[in-house]
Formats: C-alpha cells, sequence, structure tokens
C-alpha cells in the first residue's frame, strides 16, 4: 500500500510538472505574438493580447513582467498618437474660430476648442504618468 501511495505522489508530480511546461510554453508563444503586434504598431491589439496573457496564464510570471514593459509602451505610443490627432483637431477649430464671422457659430467653434483644449491636457497628462511608471519600475 506504502508503494502505491508513492507511486501516486510522483505520477501526480509529473503531471503537474508537465502542464506548468505546457502553460509556460503557451505563455511564451503568446508573449512572442505580442512583441509581433507591437513591433507593426497595432497597439489596440497589442494591449487585448496582454489581457489574454494575464486572464489565462497567471503564474507566468517572467512572461507578465515582460508583457507589462510592452503594455506601458503600447499604452504611451497609443496616447502620442491621440494627442497629435487631437492637436491636429485643436489648430483646425481654432483657425475656423477665428475665420468665422457669426457670432453663434464662432461661440459653438469656441464650446468645440475648449472639450479639445481639455482633451489634449488630459492627454498629456496620461502620458506623463505613463513615464513616470516605467521611471519607477526601471528602477
Amino acid at each position: 500500500m506504502k508503494h502505491v501511495m508513492m507511486i501516486v505522489v510522483a505520477a501526480a508530480l509529473l503531471m503537474a510538472t508537465g502542464c506548468q511546461e505546457k502553460h509556460d510554453v503557451g505563455a511564451a508563444e503568446l508573449l512572442e505574438e505580442i512583441k509581433q503586434l507591437f513591433k507593426q504598431g497595432q497597439y489596440a491589439a497589442t494591449l487585448d493580447s496582454i489581457e489574454s496573457l494575464r486572464m489565462h496564464f497567471p503564474k507566468a510570471i517572467h512572461e507578465r513582467q515582460e508583457a507589462l514593459r510592452i503594455w506601458q509602451e503600447a499604452s504611451l505610443k497609443m496616447a502620442q498618437q491621440d494627442i497629435a490627432l487631437t492637436d491636429s483637431a485643436l489648430q483646425a477649430v481654432t483657425a475656423q474660430m477665428q475665420a468665422e464671422p457669426r457670432i453663434y457659430e464662432r461661440n459653438m467653434l469656441g464650446v468645440k476648442k475648449d472639450s479639445l483644449q481639455a482633451r489634449y491636457e488630459a492627454l498629456i497628462g496620461v502620458v506623463r504618468m505613463i513615464r513616470k511608471r516605467m521611471n519607477e519600475i526601471q528602477q
């Protein structure tokens, strides 16, 4: 009976080790896919894949740490792209506002300009926070 119990325990340990290796391989493969998506500039898909990695491989610590760095970089790139678009829209609305002779339309463009300005400043704050967190992790 004692030998049977030892065999069962040994088999359970071997199965657990084999499953862990499969999980590590799956996490490593997903991390490589995440890196490719990031290199291709598909930042939203990168973030979605990192969410999947976190959900499906909670014990893959090394892969999750690497994914965190990529998450921050992808978030930073997305925010920078959004800043560029917002800045362009802000400049266009400012030019329209200055050229608009009618008071009502000029006031409505002013409201739009204020909204874009608030969005621009919020995005700048997001970029600052991401950079701060990246520096904290590196230190």
